[in-house]
């Protein structure tokens, strides 16, 4: 059986281990524990994870800016994958931000994620074609580029 609920400040460590395990992180700078504490500080209902007795199997931030609902690092264990978890956070993250106002969601889906593309796609999310995302590092020089 699968729980899900509002992550806690004591769960940094384990959703640390998970997304290292899990999450594709390749193309981005690592998340650290300094970022949890400050997502924590922002808004202390974002972050869900799933349990499965004492083994953390899942998280996803639900990120609320007062106009629309992020979906953001969505994140299966592997041997977990395929039972229903990533269902079960986003039906609780979509809950989460109908309650806070949300009138849409956008999630942030690699191009080449397969497995979760179908998971988006299930759900009921299509790939939006006419915009594209622009990042930047918040310590970039603007003149040397992304």
């Amino acid at each position: 059986m699968t729980d899900v609920r509002t992550a806690t400040p004591a769960d940094i460590a384990r959703v640390l281990v998970l997304w290292h395990t899990a999450a594709q992180n390749a193309s981005r700078p690592p998340d650290t524990d300094v970022a949890l504490v400050a997502l924590f500080e922002r808004d202390e209902s974002a972050l869900l994870v799933a349990e499965s007795g004492d083994q953390l199997v899942g998280t996803v931030i639900a990120g609320w800016d007062g106009w629309r609902g992020h979906l953001y690092r969505l994140a299966v264990h592997p041997e977990r994958r395929r039972e229903g978890v990533g269902r079960a956070l986003l039906l609780a993250a979509e809950a989460r931000l109908r309650g806070l106002g949300a009138q849409r969601f956008d999630a942030m889906v690699l191009h080449d994620n397969e497995l979760g593309s179908r998971l988006w796609s299930a759900a009921g999310y299509r790939r939006q074609g006419d915009w594209g995302r622009w990042v930047k590092a918040a310590g970039a020089d603007p003149t040397q580029g992304a």
